[in-house]
């Protein structure tokens, strides 16, 4: 039996989280409504599409997913565990259309834990798989906006006040990457740390406040972090690269797809940025909005035609977002089934 309670606990739906979902949308429609310059021209674009290079983005998509699956069978391999690449991939799948009605990335993370609690019985095996995935893929998304933001210094397609956004934006990610690792480095004082400031938001709140239990899961986190040591990094971090590689490359191959080939500067420029800056908007479930409105914004400041860019970036969200959501639950619906039905068989 696990001393610790756990670092993540699973979240709990709540109607009105579906109903902020629909604000949402509207809101981003109003986003992306005012960038399309004509209805005809980009049913024009779509008539035209060269087919095969949207099922090539369609395989890129599929192959993002497997990547992501691949990344939690690493991390349990790591811990001697078993969990098959497209196990994972069902888990990433399910946790991310949890996360969508139920805390965002937090809630992202808290599924994933559970999943894999149930997979292994292991709390602090399930903690980093809950945990180091968006780090991964956060850090990663950071190296594309710098490599974005240089390329529109570059071609001086950046403004001054763009540039202040952004920059601050990475500023922030680079304090957030900065704090996790000096937690790392000294975790006795990030610990008192936590615990100090999780004292003052429960007082705000007008909620009583046991630190024994935060005590535990930022030792419970140390620990998972800990067991990466020896070269256990290289298999997460691959997976993780695999999973944004490819999910850039569904949006290339839409853009061949298109008729507009566009240079690698171009494509970092408009893929990194807006996934950082939805990472910052955490309110918004997937980005919703934040990541359309700014790249279509960024994609029509490096001259691609905006019909072009509006069909290509809502083909994007379709096969990256919408319908990977809707296969999430499904695939939450089967995960939960399944779990019930082992903790329901008789010993």
């Amino acid at each position: 039996m696990d001393k610790h309670p756990p670092l993540l606990k699973s979240p709990k739906i709540h109607i009105w989280r579906y109903l902020l979902i629909l604000v949402i949308l509207g809101l981003a429609v109003q986003l992306l409504v005012p960038q399309i310059a004509s209805l005809e021209s980009s049913w024009s674009v779509v008539q035209d599409m060269t087919w095969w290079a949207v099922v090539l983005a369609v395989a890129a998509q599929i192959f993002s997913y497997l990547g992501a699956g691949y990344m939690l069978h690493a991390i349990l391999a790591n811990n001697h565990q078993k969990l098959s690449i497209f196990k994972g991939a069902m888990i990433t799948l399910a946790s991310a259309s949890i996360g969508l009605v139920a805390g965002g990335w937090v809630g992202d993370a808290a599924a994933t834990y559970a999943w894999v609690r149930r997979e292994v019985d292991d709390n602090n095996t399930a903690t980093l798989a809950g945990t180091l995935p968006p780090i991964l893929n956060t850090a990663l998304l950071a190296v594309m906006a710098l490599i974005g933001t240089a390329y529109l210094l570059a071609v001086h397609d950046l403004g001054q006040a763009e540039l202040i956004e952004f920059g601050i934006t990475l500023l922030a990610l680079v304090l957030i990457i900065f704090s996790l690792a000096s937690a790392l480095r000294y975790p006795k004082l990030a610990t008192r740390l936590v615990v100090w400031l999780a004292g003052r938001w429960a007082a705000l709140l007008h909620k009583q406040y046991e630190p024994e239990e935060t005590m535990a899961a930022v030792g419970e986190f140390v620990d998972a972090w800990n067991s990466l040591g020896d070269g256990k990094w290289r298999g997460p971090l691959l997976g993780a690269i695999a999973n944004l590689s490819f999910d850039m490359l569904t949006l290339y191959f839409l853009f061949i797809a298109a008729g507009h080939n566009v240079s690698l500067g171009v494509l970092f420029a408009g893929y990194g940025l807006p996934f950082i800056l939805a990472r910052m908007a955490f309110l918004l479930p997937g980005g919703l909005g934040v990541v359309e409105g700014s790249m279509v914004v960024l994609y029509d400041s490096l001259l691609v035609p905006n019909a072009v860019s509006v069909v290509v970036i809502l083909g994007y969200r379709l096969l990256s977002f919408w319908l990977p959501s809707l296969l999430g639950f499904a695939a939450a619906a089967y995960l939960s089934r399944k779990s019930f039905k082992i903790m329901t068989e008789p010993v």
